[in-house]
């Protein structure tokens, strides 16, 4: 190595917790990260393989992924210490490390933090796994992809990737449609003329439910048909019935191909779908009295 380029890599720029700091360190520290950060992707890849070798049941598979993401993070704060330890600092000086810590913040990063605690929470305690159908109160809903160090990718029914900050979950509202369950109830509302038979009915939307795919009628969850209310011009029903992950995951396209069978059942038993009605009443004489009225004011008289 030229003498020059020596005397450049060791001469110091700063000083960090007493120690000097020059350029050598400094590339040392970054070959280190980047080094580190490869290997947590390894290692994360080779903990899937591990124990997805062999017959795993399915729903062992969010926890695999949970514990290898909860590895590659352990590797990346473990390698990250060793690197800056590497450049001179001392991590046992828990006050340079708290002050450069709150400074950050200060400066700007306590989203960044917060989202990455977030995701510590979200991946130890499981709420919400890889797989989930979620609906957050922001109005997004989809399939849970990818849980990440900043963020979750959310995938919508339309097949759009949506990125949601980790702190969304903690502190938002999220319905998980499939946390233990994978399984969900569906109300399919729909009305018929008053006057139908509503046993005809009933009948009518059950051989509808029997119609569509992925419906689930295990003992104690056979669909049934409800009256729910009386509408200004018909009576409303709902199908009540279960359905499997695939229907849970497309609640849009599930509820359309309902209502398309509800429909053709109902054509084939004759049982008319009303069109929405609206009784107009005309009072009569009222144009009559207002003529009246003017010929009795004064000055209009013959």
């Amino acid at each position: 190595m030229p003498e020059q380029l020596r005397t450049w890599l060791e001469a110091p720029w700063f000083s960090l917790g007493g120690t000097p700091v020059n350029a050598g360190r400094l590339i040392g520290l970054v070959v280190i990260v980047a080094a580190v950060w490869w290997l947590a992707s390894l290692v994360e890849s080779g903990v899937r393989r591990i124990a997805l070798r062999g017959d795993v049941h399915a729903q062992s598979t969010p926890a695999i992924y949970t514990w290898s993401r909860v590895v590659r993070y352990s590797v990346w704060i473990i390698g990250t210490l060793v690197g800056m330890n590497y450049i001179g600092l001392d991590l046992t000086n828990f006050a340079l490390l708290g002050g450069a810590v709150g400074v950050g913040i200060g400066f700007g990063l306590q989203n960044i933090f917060s989202n990455f605690i977030s995701g510590i929470i979200i991946l130890l305690e499981r709420t919400l796994k890889v797989g989930d159908f979620v609906d957050l109160q922001s109005g997004v809903q989809g399939n849970v992809r990818e849980i990440g160090l900043r963020y979750t990718r959310v995938t919508t029914p339309d097949d759009v990737d949506i990125i949601v900050p980790n702190s969304e979950f903690i502190n938002g509202r999220v319905t998980n449609w499939t946390l233990e369950n994978r399984e969900r109830r569906v109300h399919i509302p729909f009305g018929v003329a008053y006057g139908s038979d509503k046993e005809r009915v009933k009948a009518a939307g059950l051989r509808a439910a029997r119609k569509v795919d992925d419906a689930v009628a295990p003992s104690g969850r056979e669909p049934d048909v409800w009256l729910v209310g009386f509408g200004d011009s018909s009576l409303m029903f709902e199908l009540v019935t279960w359905v499997g992950p695939e229907s849970v995951a497309r609640p849009g396209f599930t509820l359309a191909r309902y209502l398309w069978a509800i429909e053709d059942e109902l054509r084939a038993e004759g049982i008319e779908i009303p069109f929405p009605q609206r009784d107009l009443h005309v009072r009569s004489g009222t144009l009559q009295v207002r003529l009246d009225r003017s010929e009795t004011e004064p000055g209009r008289g013959g």
